[in-house]
């Protein structure tokens, strides 16, 4: 018979990381499970337990055995680690991150500056961690994140208050614990020291990974000359959650939602193809978002965010379109805000394009500028039909990295405010996000109607 010990791993695993407030043996009857546990979803399944014909029916005293057949058999399981919880331990000499997870990964762990950051690579996990320690704050950890970066790559970030050594990572096999343990040690050190060992991995650039991974254009050949070409780039993904509401309904989620309602109802006209930067919770960074629709030859770039704002009381859509002066304060701190979204997963920005102003220089690149705006006061025209706008100065200009492709028209959408308790509260209905995706394909739809002459094909140097 296994032992209690034994059992409580494979539960834990099991469940995922749900939390189990009791447990214990009970002679004579096996083991008893005293707990409100949700349904296990076929994500949250184990990881490893081999294909279902590979296994043999459990023994009548191993319940949990018959638990993990049983969701073999219906073939929910998931071939990725599962994390069970993380823990944070803080001393003058020393911060460790110990990671429990259901089996052992590879992780490459490095440190970037300016800001000063680790960075933990692994292969994709499923994080199901439910009681994470936070920082204190008062040495060397500020904050830490984590999310899927691209498919197959999971991130870890932490941001230092102080320069730190990071000691070579351990991973500690289970040994009358319920789990392997992922340690990272960081040790203080002086800020020349953490300089001098900084750097982006040189076979881990994006330029040779990122680019690699995302979606490739159609072939010219197998295009509809006839259709025209819509990019709509759902803002922020995996570890970048971009802002939340205080439901807690996340930025990423929330437009991506809505880009996937506008792609429906732009390809049901018959007259649209529709590509997106990222149709999953995934990472992409700014630069390669802008070069998706470059490659692509894009006719038009449609950014989805949803806006924040310390004044909770404003609330309301708006659209950007690129300038090189910001159309006012608010609008410089929300492009600022957007463009560190590589900084906040860990993005290498040594190959950064040159400024806004680099690519506001020939008679083209103007003359897209001017298609913009002209498509985002067709979206103001059209947007009230489905939310509010807001009613000042609704369409507004700053130095967005993502609008920066000098030969494709791009708008940002500030969906509305997740700071606003009543925007919130109507982003959160299904409802709302469709209506607002008919709203806005009605708005393409009559920007391409409104322009004479046939489709004009961007000549885009990918």
């Amino acid at each position: 018979m296994a032992s209690k010990s034994v059992w409580i791993r494979r539960l834990k695993l099991f469940l995922g990381g749900a939390r189990i407030r009791h447990l214990h043996l009970a002679a004579g009857v096996g083991l008893v499970l005293v707990a409100a546990l949700a349904p296990v979803t076929p994500e949250a399944a184990p990881a490893n337990q081999g294909s279902p014909r590979a296994q043999t029916a459990p023994p009548a005293d191993d319940p949990i055995g018959a638990l993990l057949a049983q969701q073999a058999r219906v073939g929910s399981q998931s071939a990725n680690p599962v994390v069970i919880g993380l823990k944070l331990s803080e001393t003058d000499a020393r911060t460790r991150f110990a990671v429990e997870l259901s089996d052992p990964v590879d992780v490459r762990v490095y440190t970037l500056t300016n800001p000063s950051r680790v960075v933990i690579d692994m292969p994709e996990i499923l994080w199901r961690a439910t009681d994470e320690a936070r920082p204190s704050g008062k040495r060397a950890v500020q904050s830490y994140r984590y999310g899927l970066f691209r498919k197959g790559n999971f991130r870890f970030v932490i941001d230092l208050k102080s320069p730190v050594k990071v000691e070579m990572p351990q991973i500690v096999p289970p040994d009358g614990v319920s789990s392997f343990q992922l340690l990272v040690d960081l040790t203080p050190t002086t800020a020349a020291d953490f300089i001098a060992h900084s750097g982006w991995p040189q076979d881990a650039k994006p330029s040779s990974t990122v680019v690699a991974s995302l979606p490739q254009p159609v072939p010219r050949a197998q295009q509809s000359e006839a259709k025209r070409l819509i990019v709509l780039d759902p803002g922020h993904g995996g570890i970048d959650p971009g802002t939340h509401g205080q439901s807690g309904l996340q930025e990423k989620a929330l437009v991506l939602a809505v880009a996937k309602e506008l792609r429906r109802a732009l390809e049901s006209m018959g007259r649209y193809r529709v590509q997106l930067t990222r149709d999953s919770d995934v990472f992409i960074p700014l630069r390669e978002r802008v070069a998706i629709a470059r490659s692509a030859r894009a006719d038009l770039f449609v950014s989805l965010h949803a806006d924040s704002n310390d004044h909770r009381d404003i609330r309301g859509a708006s659209v950007y379109t690129l300038s090189e002066d910001a159309s006012d304060r608010e609008a410089a701190i929300l492009a600022e805000k957007e463009n560190m979204s590589d900084v906040i997963a860990g993005v290498d920005l040594g190959g950064e394009n040159s400024p806004v102003a680099s690519i506001l220089i020939n008679l083209a690149q103007r003359e897209n500028l001017n298609r913009s705006a002209r498509f985002a006061e067709t979206v103001l025209t059209s947007l009230p039909a489905a939310t509010m706008i807001r009613p000042t100065s609704p369409h507004r200009g700053a130095g967005f990295a993502v609008l920066k492709a000098p030969d494709v028209p791009a708008v940002l959408i500030e969906l509305g405010y997740l700071t606003n308790v009543t925007d919130e509260a109507e982003m959160a209905k299904d409802a709302w996000r469709l209506q607002v995706a008919k709203a806005v394909a009605a708005a393409i739809d009559a920007h391409f109607s409104a322009e004479s002459g046939p489709a004009a094909r961007q000549a885009a140097v990918p």
